[in-house]
């Protein structure tokens, strides 16, 4: 077997945040605050949805700290922890109404243009997916996980 793939900053991170050092875990979170936060973006209906998910990733990483092996990276086990939070989020939550079907979002408008508008019109369409197919459709297209990672 080779070498743990942790980057040895956040090797010596995480072995400062087991030892008591809650700035190392600071650090950590600051670091990758970017990447969990735009993980649960794309599970989060609302701003204040957004908020709670990423400090609930973060505290679920600082209670599973520990259980972390070093034989991949860092980033890799906290996006798991992140998606894996945002799907349980979506299984308490209870599907809204206002919901759109997925086959009432046209795929091009000519008289919407511009980025934002194809963002509202991704984002209807993701939210009119159930929570699996979001969930698939995110990790493959949207973070560039394998199948394998996927299907894990």
């Amino acid at each position: 077997m080779g070498a743990p793939t942790v980057e040895p900053a956040d090797d010596r991170l995480i072995a400062a945040t087991l030892a008591g050092d809650d700035a190392a875990f600071a650090e950590l979170a600051r670091r990758y605050k970017t990447r969990v936060l735009g993980i649960a973006a794309r599970f989060a209906r609302h701003g204040h949805e957004l908020e709670d998910l990423g400090q609930e990733i973060f505290v679920k990483a600082w209670q599973h700290l520990a259980q972390f092996r070093g034989d991949a990276p860092f980033e890799h086990w906290l996006s798991r922890i992140a998606v894996r939070t945002c799907y349980d989020a979506l299984r308490r939550r209870r599907r809204e109404p206002d919901q759109v079907p997925v086959d009432s979002v046209p795929l091009a408008a000519p008289d919407e243009a511009g980025a934002a508008a194809a963002r509202d019109r991704l984002e209807r369409a993701l939210a009119g997916l159930s929570a699996a197919e979001r969930l698939v459709i995110t990790l493959l297209e949207l973070h560039e996980h394998s199948v394998r990672e996927v299907a894990a």
